[in-house]
Order: structure tokens, then C-alpha cells, then sequence
């Protein structure tokens, strides 16, 4: 059986037809879905260019194909181009094809009307939260309130009308986004991590610290990651006696308005932007070089940034958003946009050897159910349960009472 996956992923086809990622959800992250299905199809946004950029990976292969939908970048090119857009999501699904659609998304929404229409059953993989990416402080934009409201009502029917859903979070989007009663559910990362992400042991912390290396990782393409607030933090640190730098991974057009703010906070020598990082081991010389991992993020749905970070056995700070609430101890937790409450959370834990040590213990233990093995199983039970309800025949077996995948 061939599976059908949306996703809002953005590819390049080279003109060998071949597609491409720069962005990650490359070949390797559909063979999870292999695991069950025969076959995965992709529906996903694909540009086509005249060659493969150096740091491209490619993402068809062996049993996984891309179906294109045309390209777009922004609601503007979105409406311009919906006419095609929406006949290449209708084209992507043919009978016998089992549909998950990971959303929040403008595909998996056109995909999800078509599916509706036709009475077809599919599942959802909630990945993320549209309450939190259309919060206060997230975006500018005048119509900002009602897109919160509109987006996250259109994820709480999306999630109603589905025969199978699974989580990012274990509790955080459950919670805003129900299954239909009846529905299978279930509870897994598309996180994982191989061995070579963790370290042995935790770390052993001395005497309370004075010189502290922070570092942060995340996209600046938005302001979503909250990096900004962290930089607001520094010259409170600075003022409570910390010799505090931060480094932070990751790129993106905010970047400019970030170094503006270090200039204007007169943190220069304590601010550094490594840009954009490879993933996996130069990602970790970063994080094994750092005493703390700060994610003082506006929006998140599971982030990855710090369950690689706690596989490190790094201590960690973060915001009461998304799921970052079911990774960090709640004394290591700040509401967002408040460097005030940041500052005092990072000065008490980097003040503290002991506290230090079991941050360290407890983050090392917590990612490790995110190792791969542990969360495949998880995924498999999953999709087999999907596989099944597609059958028309076969859904009383699993649809007929609220069941849990565990």
C-alpha cells in the first residue's frame, strides 16, 4: 500500500528529476514511513532549478516519490497561484492510497477538504501550534488576532474529523487540538536521534560559575525564537556579576535587526552569530562548548534544538510554550518575552553546582526517549493502525472506542 503524505516542506528539481532538500525532510525521513507502508508519496511544494546546491540532500529514492505542487513562497503567491496549486493536491491522491497529512498546513488543509468531500478516511500528524505561531509578539501584521483564531479553529476540526491522529507533544497539543472520540491516537516525535547525539555521562559541575558561555540555536527568519528577549537578558547578567556570552546557530533575515539590538545593548565581544551550522557533529562541538542552552522561544511545537541539547547533558532554560513545558523541570521554565524572568531563571541555575548537576542528570535521562529505536516502535504501531482504517473493511477493528497507542 502506498502512502500519501503532505507536508509543507519546500524542494528544488534539478533537471535530471531529481528533487532536493536544503531544509531538511530529506530520503532519510520518509524511510520511517517505510517501515509500514510499501510506498511513500510526498505532496509538496517543489521549485525546479537549473542545479543541485552543495549542501543539498536528496529526497526521492528507493520506494519514496515527490508529487510537486507548484511554487510558492507567502500567502501573496499562495493565492496568486491556488488555482494549480489546488488541482495538484486533488491529483496527489488516488484510490487504494492511504493519506496523512502533517498540519498545521496550507496543503494539508486543500488535501483535507478534497479527502472530506470525498468521504475518505486519513490521519493527521500535529506538528505544530497555530495559537502559539500567531501570538502576541510573534508577528506584525494587523490581522494577526483573527489568523490566531481562524488557523486554530481550523486545526480543532481538522483534528475532530480524523480517524487516526498523532502528536509531536505528549499532553501540550492534545489538549488544544482533540481527536474525534473514537479516533486512534497517539503520542511520538518526529524527533529522533541516533547514538552518536548523546554523550556517556552527565556532567560534573564544580564551584558555582562566573564566566558563563550560553548558547541558543534556531532560525532567524522569524522573530518566533524569541532571541531578542535572550540579548535583552545579557546586561542583566552582566549587572548580577556573570561574565555572560552567548553564541547563537542559526540564520535568517532577523539577523540584522538582532545585530542592531547587541550594538545598541553595547554587547558587542559578548554576542556572536555562528550562522548557519551543519546538523549533527559541528551542531554539537557548540553545545559540548557551552555551559547552558537557552531557548527563549514565543512559539514551539516540540523543539528539536533542545532535546539535542539535553543529549549533550546540558543544562537548559526555556519558555512555557509548546512543548518545551514536558522536556524542562519547571523551575528552569520563563513565561516568554520577559528578559527579567530569563535573566533571574539563568543567574539562579549557573549560581548553583548542585542544581547544575541534576539539570544535567534529569535532561541526558529525558532525551533518551527520543532515541531512535524507542520512538520508531512508537511511529510503527501507528501507521500500522493507519494502514488498517484505510482498509473500508477492516476500520470496526480499530475504530470503535477511544484507544491510545502507547
Amino acid at each position: 500500500m502506498r502512502l500519501v503524505v503532505s507536508c509543507e516542506q519546500r524542494y528544488a528539481r534539478t533537471p535530471d528529476g531529481r528533487v532536493w532538500s536544503t531544509t531538511g525532510a530529506a530520503y532519510d525521513f520518509w524511510q520511517r514511513y517505510l517501515a509500514v507502508f510499501d510506498e511513500v508519496r510526498i505532496v509538496a511544494r517543489v521549485a525546479e532549478r537549473g542545479g543541485r546546491q552543495p549542501d543539498a540532500e536528496r529526497v526521492d529514492g528507493d520506494h519514496v516519490t515527490v508529487h510537486a505542487v507548484p511554487y510558492y513562497v507567502g500567502p501573496l503567491q499562495y493565492l496568486r497561484r491556488l488555482r494549480a496549486v489546488r488541482a495538484a493536491v486533488r491529483a496527489a491522491v488516488e484510490p487504494g492510497d492511504a493519506v496523512l497529512l502533517r498540519v498545521p498546513s496550507a496543503i494539508g488543509t486543500l488535501l483535507h477538504r478534497a479527502l472530506r468531500r470525498g468521504a475518505r478516511p486519513f490521519g493527521l500528524e500535529v506538528v505544530g501550534d497555530p495559537y502559539d505561531v500567531f501570538a502576541p509578539g510573534t508577528i506584525r501584521h494587523p490581522l494577526r488576532p483573527l489568523l490566531r483564531a481562524w488557523f486554530t479553529a481550523r486545526l480543532r476540526a481538522q483534528c475532530r474529523s480524523a480517524v487516526a491522529v498523532a502528536y509531536v507533544t505528549e499532553r501540550a497539543l492534545q489538549s488544544r487540538y482533540p481527536a474525534a472520540p473514537g479516533a486512534v491516537t497517539a503520542a511520538y516525535s518526529s524527533i529522533q536521534l541516533d547514538e552518536a547525539a548523546f554523550v556517556d555521562r552527565p556532567r560534573v559541575e564544580g564551584s558555582p560559575k562566573v564566566a558563563v558561555r550560553l548558547v541558543s540555536v534556531g532560525s532567524l527568519e522569524q522573530p518566533y525564537k524569541g532571541i531578542d528577549t535572550l540579548i535583552e537578558a545579557l546586561p542583566l547578567l552582566v549587572k548580577a556579576g556573570l561574565e555572560a556570552h552567548l553564541v547563537h546557530l542559526g540564520d535568517g533575515r532577523c539577523r540584522r535587526d538582532l545585530e542592531r539590538l547587541v550594538r545598541e545593548r553595547r554587547l558587542g565581544g559578548r554576542v556572536a552569530f555562528a550562522g548557519a551550522v551543519p546538523p549533527g557533529a559541528a551542531v554539537r562541538l557548540f553545545l559540548d562548548d557551552a555551559d547552558l542552552f537557552v531557548l527563549p522561544s514565543r512559539t514551539e511545537g516540540l523543539p528539536r534544538a533542545l532535546i539535542e541539547a539535553m543529549a549533550r547533558a546540558l543544562p537548559a532554560v526555556g519558555t512555557t510554550v509548546g512543548g518545551t513545558p514536558e522536556l524542562l523541570d519547571r523551575t528552569h521554565l520563563v513565561p516568554p518575552d520577559d528578559p527579567v524572568a530569563l535573566a533571574y531563571a539563568i543567574t539562579a541555575l549557573v549560581a548553583d553546582p548542585e542544581a547544575l548537576a541534576a539539570a544535567s542528570v534529569r535532561n541526558l535521562a529525558r532525551a533518551r526517549n527520543y532515541a531512535a529505536d524507542t520512538l520508531g516502535r512508537r511511529r510503527a504501531d501507528f501507521y500500522r493502525a493507519l494502514r488498517v482504517i484505510t482498509q473500508p473493511e477492516k476500520v470496526k477493528e480499530v475504530v470503535g472506542g477511544a484507544r491510545q497507542l502507547d
